[in-house]
């Protein structure tokens, strides 16, 4: 089992975490968020967690919340992401009612990967479902693969093709669409996909209120997922955020295929290591890898 941290980044960082809290910097802005796996206290004292943050999100549910801002910052601004070769990432962020600021930091870990396997191939077809604001998406198109990005939320869609436009890139195809149909749709169409990543959540909907459940939903999204999946070259990934999934989960999952298209299976964990030492975990993963 491996454990991957993201080494490139240069701004992103997270601070510390504790007290089911996280402290991170997003470019030039400190930002203090609930984190339901930093059940261990804190490392720097909460005075200096006060004194260091721009802006802290206060929950009024277990979905939505508001940010009290504790320094002066915008609602919205922009961060880099490195893949090298003057290849930069760009994410417009910003201060949502969810909690959320428009990008999954240990992730850049999968972009790192998706660019190394895609940049030297040529026609390759890349599928990113679940894709949210599109990181993923953006390397592989940074790659110079033929992409598809799905996600069930419209002004996601958006945010992600706003991100494309800043990373001066083009012609990402959007999916407003519920993630196992659209697969569903593929395979009747026998479309093959050389990359694959999934990055589904524990609960979701889709556009038409279709119920996503991980552990009642998995089973058959992955099922559908390998049956698109270029037997002969691939890269698939498959992320799973979930407090009660061990990577043997994704192991299970992906194991068969593996054996009988003679792909390297690799699972692990996630994790972000924090500016104080201590180290957060954000989810499990199971690749799969098959070159020419």
């Amino acid at each position: 089992m491996e454990l991957l941290s993201p080494k490139n980044w240069t701004e992103y960082e997270l601070l510390d975490c504790g007290d089911f809290e996280k402290m991170e910097r997003f470019g030039k802005y400190i930002t203090i968020r609930p984190e339901p796996q930093a059940v261990w206290p804190k490392i720097y004292s909460e005075s200096e967690w006060e004194k260091t943050a721009h802006v802290k999100f206060v929950p009024r549910s277990s979905s939505s919340g508001d940010w009290k801002r504790l320094k002066q910052m915008p609602d919205q601004w922009e961060i880099r992401y490195s893949l090298g070769k003057g290849q930069d990432l760009v994410f417009r962020l910003g201060l949502t009612a969810f909690k959320h600021v428009g990008v999954f930091p240990e992730q850049a870990v999968n972009w790192d990967k998706i660019y190394s396997f895609l940049k030297p191939k040529t026609n390759a077809k890349f599928l990113n479902l679940f894709a949210y604001t599109g990181g993923a998406s953006l390397a592989a198109r940074a790659a110079g693969a033929d992409v598809t990005h799905v996600d069930s939320i419209k002004q996601v869609v958006t945010w992600a093709n706003e991100n494309m436009q800043k990373s001066k890139l083009d012609n990402i195809r959007w999916m407003v669409d519920d993630a196992l149909k659209f697969v569903k749709k593929e395979m009747r169409r026998e479309n093959f996909y050389d990359g694959i990543i999934l990055d589904p959540p524990a609960f979701g909907h889709g556009p038409n209120g279709e119920k996503w459940k991980l552990e009642d939903n998995i089973k058959e999204m992955m099922e559908s997922v390998l049956q698109i999946l270029n037997p002969k070259e691939h890269l698939l990934i498959l992320n799973a955020y979930s407090l009660g999934f061990s990577a043997l989960v994704p192991e299970n999952l992906l194991k068969p295929f593996a054996q009988k298209n003679k792909s390297k299976l690799n699972v692990g964990e996630l994790f972000l290591e924090a500016k104080s030492g201590v180290k957060l975990p954000l989810g499990v993963w199971g690749s799969l890898v098959k070159e020419k």
